[in-house]
């Protein structure tokens, strides 16, 4: 059974003057910055490591996507779980809204899914990868695409049973991000890779990380792209299609860690790109400002390596989750 517990007495932060305070305690000031019930909250109701967490376009859902087989469906506000998807042989490694209502997820069964979130059913099962598919996204409103270790990345029309072209690779692809015109792929070659979906071609690399990339976000207005990678920095590249050369690398965020794992360690941007976050094998959640890449929060709380972090669509919380089975969920000042 799924629960929401009240703020941990050891829960501290850095703010943005570097100080490291308290989180507030609700029975000793009214100054609240989110409609929490609680400056943070941890969910508790996975049995295994959480590896993705994603809030629906409005924020009234949060799906959180586990080694345990499942995702679970919270409610915004007092983050009651309402909803399990059930269906994955294998964990769950990433899920990705593609409207209100439904959400698309992959696993290492090697199978794609597609859920009604409000019923709990299962719309569609994309079958045609052959080894782990490691990340989703979404690509305008009625398309999906996967990324696999088999090398591949598959395009899927959400009311169609077959895949309607692959974008290959030679190497194990381990991320992926999309407009509504191109995809973004990592893996384990160290690249960015951007592909032209119209033409169905690659059309550049993207050459600065020097180990496996782990997670690609799409900026919230399709001009940047972020880049989280094992060799512990998080980079940042102009993806106007203006820009050439050396000048798309934008900024690289450093002071998180990956450990010997290699975790995919997911990575975000907040609604209005202010600030970037990034998953972290020392525990912590990090936040950074976008514009002059000083770390501005460094959150404690979880017991295990920090698997994936995201901001909520309109309100001034993050939301993380780790290999501790938790899920917290917190205001920031």
């Amino acid at each position: 059974m799924a629960t929401v517990e009240g703020p941990p007495s050891s829960k501290r932060f850095k703010n943005k003057e570097g100080a490291v305070v308290q989180y507030a305690d609700p029975t000793t000031t009214s100054i609240r910055s989110s409609s929490l019930p609680n400056p943070t909250l941890q969910l508790t109701g996975h049995k295994g490591s959480v590896y993705a967490l994603e809030y629906s376009p409005s924020g009234q859902t949060l799906c959180s996507a586990s080694f345990d087989m499942t995702c679970l469906l919270w409610s915004h506000g007092e983050y009651t779980n309402f909803n399990v998807l059930q269906g994955h042989k294998n964990a769950v490694l990433d899920c990705k809204w593609c409207d209100e209502e439904t959400i698309a997820t992959c696993a290492a069964d090697k199978t794609v899914m597609l859920w009604d979130a409000l019923t709990g059913t299962r719309l569609r099962k994309w079958q045609e990868h052959n080894k782990i598919v490691n990340a989703v996204d979404t690509v305008g409103l009625n398309q999906v695409v996967s990324a696999s270790d088999d090398g591949s990345c598959l395009l899927w029309d959400r009311r169609q049973k077959s895949s309607l072209f692959p974008l290959a690779s030679e190497f194990p692809v381990t991320a992926v991000a999309a407009t509504d015109t191109h995809v973004y792929t990592g893996g384990i070659d160290n690249l960015i890779t951007c592909w032209d979906l119209n033409m169905q071609r690659k059309v550049y690399d993207l050459k600065g990380h020097t180990d496996t990339v782990t997670c690609l976000a799409v900026h919230p207005e399709g001009s940047h792209i972020l880049s989280n990678s094992v060799d512990n920095t998080m980079q940042s590249w102009d993806i106007r299609p203006y820009v050439a050369g050396k000048k798309r690398h934008a900024k690289t965020f450093v002071g998180h860690k990956h450990n010997a794992e290699k975790g995919l360690l997911k990575c975000a941007w907040s609604a209005d790109a202010k600030m970037v976050t990034a998953g972290s094998a020392d525990k912590m959640v990090h936040i950074w400002d976008e514009f002059t890449g000083e770390e501005l929060y460094l959150l404690p709380g979880h017991k295990g390596c920090v698997n994936t972090v995201t901001f909520h669509p309109t309100e001034n919380v993050v939301c993380s989750g780790a290999s501790d089975k938790h899920v917290f969920v917190g205001e920031l000042s």
